[in-house]
C-alpha cells in the first residue's frame, strides 16, 4: 500500500487490522489526496464501530478535507445516523462550537390569519398595504416567512419588510401548535433508507 494503510483498512471495514496499523504507530489522522481521513471514510460508510474506535485512539473528528466537511458532516451527508449522532456528541465536547445558522420557513398569509395576533394588520392587509412598512402588498394569498425568533416577514430575508415582530405566548403556542413550526436539527434533515 502507499502510506495510506490505516485509511484502505478502514475502507475495507477491518478492524483487527485498523487496531494493528495504529497500535505499530500508524498516524491516526493520515490523510488521503481528497484530504479525508480514516475517520472520515468511516463515517461516510456508516461504520459505527471503526469510528468509536478511530476516535477512541485520538482521530481528530473536526479535521476537515479539500471539501471543508467534518466526519460529522459526512455521515450526515451519507445519512449514517448513529456514526453521525456519535460525531456530533464528540463536536459538541470540544470547544469549537458552529456558528448558529438562522432558518425561515415559508407559510400562505392565509394560515396566519387564523391567529388572533395578527388581526391588527388585517384591515391593512385587506387593503393592500402592511401595517409595518406601509408598502403595498402582494395580491392574493402571498407567502410570508416565519423566522426562528418567530417574527414574520414578507421577505426571505430576517427584518426585512416586517409584518409581525411582536413575539407573545400566544403567538408562540400558535406557531408550535397550530402551525407545527419547529427549526429542524440536522437529523431532521436525513431522508430516511
Amino acid at each position: 500500500m502507499d502510506g495510506l494503510n490505516l485509511i484502505e483498512v478502514v475502507k475495507t471495514n477491518d478492524r483487527s487490522a485498523a487496531t494493528e496499523l495504529i497500535e505499530a504507530g500508524a498516524d491516526v489522522n493520515q490523510q488521503d489526496k481528497q484530504g479525508w481521513t480514516a475517520l472520515s471514510w468511516a463515517a461516510g460508510k456508516g461504520d459505527l464501530e471503526m469510528a468509536r474506535l478511530l476516535i477512541d485512539k485520538g482521530a481528530d473528528a473536526l479535521r476537515v478535507g479539500r471539501d471543508q466537511r467534518t466526519p460529522y458532516q459526512i455521515a450526515l451527508a451519507a445519512g449514517r445516523v448513529e456514526v453521525a449522532k456519535l460525531l456530533k456528541d464528540v463536536e459538541n465536547r470540544t470547544a469549537v462550537q458552529p456558528p448558529a445558522r438562522s432558518y425561515a420557513r415559508a407559510y400562505h398569509l392565509s394560515e396566519l390569519r387564523q391567529f388572533i395576533g395578527v388581526t391588527k394588520s388585517q384591515s391593512q392587509l385587506k387593503t393592500g398595504t402592511d401595517a409595518m412598512t406601509g408598502s403595498s402588498v402582494p395580491s392574493g394569498d402571498p407567502l410570508v416567512f416565519i423566522h426562528q425568533d418567530l417574527s414574520v416577514t414578507f421577505s426571505m430575508w430576517h427584518n426585512e419588510d416586517v409584518l409581525l415582530d411582536d413575539v407573545t405566548p400566544e403567538w408562540q403556542d400558535f406557531c408550535r401548535n397550530v402551525l407545527c413550526f419547529k427549526v429542524p436539527d440536522d437529523f431532521d434533515l436525513i431522508v430516511p433508507e
